[in-house]
């Protein structure tokens, strides 16, 4: 039944949907929506709060390589049977051969199989292997918007672009949608998804986005706020992108340059910092450069973007990741892995985006930095509880371990 209503939902999209935009949500939907929100700030935060010393405690005699192995979302080898293909002595040079288990992985569609069950095979294989080796268990997250960005495609089906989507459909259709979407990619065992993208469409950036954005500030904020409570609502973490923004040039090849004035960009920058305040799980940060403000560092590197505006000003308390550090945005402008890596941490990332199936040559530098400066070592602290804080939240991870 609720293939037949995704489906029909998906048609109606494409098809006949209604033009309705400005339709609300029902008094049921918001109250789930607040009931959720209430939950997560005064029931999670509480709790964890709580515990504060006793999670303090843990991080404390946690070893710093598997602090830092908390730090990195890295992508996958195969898609039938996992392993590590990297130790902990990899990254600290002391021989020992326990196996490393990142903090997150990242699906691409090389990563999945032909059906829903061979896919939780594989994903039964990843949380079997980490128990036995003793590990923490890593979040499982995928690009899941929708459009051409639809990795589960032969899984789930056909989700809409954000851009069809934010054109044809009313409030309650997209956190039907989305809810749906949830609930299938939990089934098959996902905890996150790096969705959905909150970036205005504009002629700057209109060509890079290419059906990624819901439309209008007014869209982005309505239709984002709709698509994050349906995901979250639904035990699926979201991670919303790419703040504080793109241009036309894709980052994978060149380096971004956002040359508005911050009057402008902070116009822009609003649905952002309005779905901060729905407790999404994480914020991804994009690689663009700003002339307005700290204009020869990437956003992602960037204290003032990092810290400043999303974690003060926003008022932000949930995990802040970099994009892909292997980009060439960054790589080719004077910013390699090992670098980015070490700069993303003190700017305020907390999880280290890498494309690459290894990271102990990041975390290596990560490691020594931190051994000879107590204060990064701090900042590394500081991200691994915000990242047990979700997985106690998510049930990846539990304080008795």
């Amino acid at each position: 039944m609720k293939k037949i209503i995704f489906t029909a939902l998906a048609a109606l999209f494409f098809i006949s949907c209604t033009s309705k935009t400005e339709k609300l949500q029902s008094k049921k939907e918001k109250l789930n929506h607040q009931n959720a929100s209430t939950f997560y700030q005064n029931y999670v935060y509480s709790k964890v709060k709580t515990n504060q010393t006793e999670l303090e405690n843990y991080i404390k005699n946690l070893p710093l390589e598997k602090k830092i192995a908390q730090l990195f979302i890295e992508n996958l080898e195969g898609n039938v049977t996992f392993r590590s293909y990297e130790t902990f002595g990899d990254m600290t040079g002391n021989g020992d051969k326990t196996p490393m288990v990142a903090g997150g992985y990242l699906f691409f569609s090389y990563n999945l199989s032909d059906t829903v069950e061979e896919t939780q095979n594989y994903i039964a294989s990843i949380r079997s292997y980490t128990n036995t080796h003793g590990q923490i268990q890593p979040f499982l997250a995928i690009d899941q918007e929708g459009g051409w960005v639809n990795r589960l495609k032969k899984l789930t089906g056909k989700l809409p672009s954000q851009e069809n989507v934010g054109q044809m459909a009313n409030i309650s259709d997209v956190y039907e949608l989305y809810s749906l979407q949830a609930k299938k990619m939990a089934d098959i065992g996902f905890d996150m998804n790096l969705a959905p993208v909150i970036e205005v469409c504009t002629d700057d950036n209109r060509e890079f986005l290419d059906g990624r954005s819901f439309g209008d500030a007014q869209k982005v904020r309505d239709y984002g706020i709709a698509c994050v409570n349906a995901y979250e609502n639904n035990g699926i973490a979201t991670v919303i992108k790419h703040f504080p923004g793109n241009t036309n040039t894709d980052p994978h090849t060149g380096l971004p340059e956002i040359k508005l004035p911050l009057e402008e960009l902070n116009e822009l920058l609003l649905p952002f910092k309005n779905i901060c305040d729905h407790a999404p799980a994480g914020v991804l940060m994009s690689h663009a450069r700003t002339s307005a403000l700290d204009g020869k560092t990437p956003a992602c590197l960037s204290k003032v973007w990092v810290s400043e505006i999303l974690r003060n000003e926003y008022g932000y308390q949930g995990i802040i990741f970099s994009d892909d550090i292997f980009m060439g945005a960054l790589a080719d402008n004077g910013f390699p892995p090992e670098k980015a890596a070490v700069l993303a941490i003190e700017a305020g990332v907390d999880c280290i985006m890498t494309s690459e199936k290894r990271f102990a040559k990041q975390a290596r530098l990560l490691y020594k930095k931190a051994s000879e400066d107590s204060a990064f070592a701090s900042r590394i602290d500081e991200a691994v509880k915000r990242i047990l804080e979700y997985k106690i939240k998510a049930g990846l991870f539990k304080l008795e371990q």
